[in-house]
C-alpha cells in the first residue's frame, strides 16, 4: 500500500482520464489536461473563464445554471448529457457531472467532470438552443409533461419542438428519435 502522505493529488487531478475542473460561481479555476484538450483550448487557457465559453449559447448556459440549482440543493450533485461547444465552434455531446462543495449554494464552489460522447453520439443536425435542451431531456427518458414542467413551457410547446426534432432527424417515431439522438441510427 502507498502511504497516503506520499500521494500527489495535484498530479492525479492533472492526469485524470476525464476532463475535470474546480469552479467558483460558474468560473473555472483549475482545469486538467483532459478538459482543455477535449474542448480544444491550450493548457491553462480555461482558468479564470466562465463556463459559458463551453456552451453553444449564453441562453443555454443560463438555463442550465438555473435548472441545476434545485437538484443540487436537494442532492448535492448533478449529472446530465448535453451538447457542448469546442473552442473551434464544433458541437458535441458531453456527459457532465458535478458536486457542490458548499451546501445550499451550488454555484459557490464545485468539482465537475466532463466526458466526450462524440464517438458514440455525433451531433448530426443543426438544432436551436431550445431543441438542444429538449433533446438532452428526451435522451434522459423524460416525458413531454415533465420537460414542460422543468423548463417552464406548455406540454404542447414541447411536443411541437419534439415534432421539429423528428423532422430534422427524418424519423417517424419517438423511439427512432431517441435512437438517433443517442447515435444508434445514422
Amino acid at each position: 500500500m502507498t502511504d497516503s502522505a506520499n500521494i500527489d493529488y495535484a498530479s492525479i487531478f492533472q492526469h485524470a482520464p476525464v476532463g475535470m475542473c474546480v469552479s467558483q460561481h460558474r468560473v473555472m479555476h483549475a482545469c486538467n489536461t483532459a478538459l482543455t484538450q477535449m474542448f480544444g483550448y491550450a493548457e491553462g487557457a480555461l482558468a479564470g473563464l466562465s463556463f459559458s465559453v463551453l456552451y453553444p449559447s449564453h441562453t443555454e448556459f443560463e438555463r442550465t445554471g438555473a435548472r441545476i440549482i434545485p437538484i443540487m440543493n436537494a442532492k448535492g450533485c448533478y449529472s446530465d448529457e448535453r451538447i457542448m461547444k469546442r473552442a473551434d465552434g464544433q458541437l458535441f455531446w458531453c456527459h457532465v457531472s458535478g458536486r457542490a462543495l458548499v451546501a445550499n449554494d451550488p454555484h459557490a464552489a464545485g468539482i465537475w467532470t466532463f466526458e466526450d460522447l462524440s464517438e458514440k453520439r455525433p451531433v448530426t443536425a443543426a438544432l436551436t438552443p431550445r431543441e438542444r435542451e429538449i433533446a438532452a431531456m428526451l435522451v434522459e427518458g423524460k416525458t413531454s409533461k415533465l420537460i414542460a414542467r422543468q423548463i417552464g413551457l406548455s406540454p404542447r410547446t414541447v411536443e411541437m419542438h419534439r415534432a421539429k426534432l423528428m423532422r430534422k432527424f427524418t424519423v417517424s417515431t419517438a423511439s427512432e428519435l431517441i435512437h438517433r439522438l443517442l447515435g444508434v441510427l445514422r
